[in-house]
């Protein structure tokens, strides 16, 4: 878990430097959001900031956060996070940034 909180700082820094629009579309139905418009939906309280969402997915998923994604994917706001897991397996999960849920665990190809 201490891993996932080392990864998200850097990932942060990451995503502040490199995203400049707020949306950028995605083939099919998938909109990226960018780090503003992230900021101020979690500001307004319709998402959960990463933070809290990392520190959900970490108690089911261990491992290293090596990516993170905020989409809107068929009219829901979802978090992708792929955490590369202590067997060396990388996974993709898709959390409700709304709920914290996590709506899907797979092998990421």
């Amino acid at each position: 878990m201490r891993q996932i909180g080392k990864s998200i700082c850097a990932i942060l820094t990451v995503l502040a430097a490199g995203m400049t629009p707020d949306l950028r579309a995605r083939a099919g139905d998938e909109i990226d959001i960018g780090h503003d418009a992230a900021r101020k939906l979690v500001e307004s309280g319709r998402i959960r900031p990463l933070d809290a969402i990392v520190g959900t997915v970490g108690e089911r998923v261990p491992g290293k956060l090596i990516e993170t994604k905020l989409e809107k994917e068929h009219g829901q706001i979802v978090y992708e996070l792929k955490i590369l897991r202590p067997d060396g397996r990388v996974q993709e999960v898709e959390v409700d940034a709304a709920e914290g849920k996590i709506l899907k665990i797979e092998d990421d190809d």
